[in-house]
């Protein structure tokens, strides 16, 4: 039987990702979302959830494309489902909700090098591949190491809702004292984008993409702790 006979994805509300995102992604966070879709069997039973939002990394959007398509990016930045499902899938899923996110529209995604995956989905459904993420240090605060390096940051505001002359890290330094706030080297991680559009444009932002196509990662991925069953009752639309 095809993939598509058996599932189906459908745009949810954030609350119902939020016991697949903090309890299975082994990132155990909710990420910031503006769309989210959810894989479903046919008689609508929940199989996988993926989430999209405005990336983290605000340099990326404002010199990928020398300025332009600011207003259009996104991040695949969550995608978890169970482990049991066909083969297809997840590319079937990620495909699809790709189709109904509004266009014109380019999304990064990230494939994480600590965890040792290699962005094999994205691979699957043709993203385009651009390399190793730039080097960063990321300020910390201790207590805080759940939370992401932005989200701490934010703690204190963000840059462009601050006075002119107020530097964030001074300020994070004033909150939690100098002895919590630490540097950490953050992990590199594999770069994809999906370019979103009619052919003109896809074509635009091919040709302004300041990063050239790579030959795709390859290695042996490790597989994470998955097993947490989350809720995956029937739901009404």
């Amino acid at each position: 039987m095809e993939i598509k006979t058996k599932y189906l994805v459908k745009s949810i509300d954030n609350y119902q990702c939020k016991d697949w995102l903090i309890h299975k992604h082994y990132a155990k966070r909710m990420p910031s979302i503006s769309y989210a879709f959810g894989l479903f069997t046919t008689e609508l039973v929940l199989q996988g959830v993926v989430t999209y939002g405005r990336p983290m990394a605000a340099p990326l959007i404002r010199t990928c494309f020398n300025g332009d398509y600011q207003d259009c990016f996104l991040e695949l930045n969550r995608l978890v489902v169970k482990e049991d499902l066909p083969k297809n899938s997840l590319s079937f899923f990620v495909s699809k909700s790709l189709d109904m996110l509004p266009k014109p529209n380019v999304i990064v995604s990230y494939a994480d090098t600590s965890q040792n995956h290699h962005g094999y989905i994205y691979q699957a459904t043709n993203w385009y591949y651009s390399g190793l993420s730039t080097k960063f240090n990321d300020y910390m605060v201790k207590g805080y190491e759940h939370l992401h390096a932005s989200s701490i940051l934010e703690m204190i505001g963000r840059s462009e809702d601050l006075p002119e002359g107020v530097n964030r890290v001074d300020e994070l330094k004033k909150k939690f004292g100098v002895e919590n706030v630490y540097m950490v080297e953050r992990p590199q991680k594999y770069r994809y984008f999906y370019f979103l559009g009619n052919k003109k444009q896809v074509k635009d932002m091919i040709k302004k993409i300041k990063y050239p196509r790579e030959p795709f990662p390859k290695g042996d991925n490790k597989r994470y702790d998955a097993s947490y069953n989350p809720n995956v009752q029937g739901i009404l639309f």
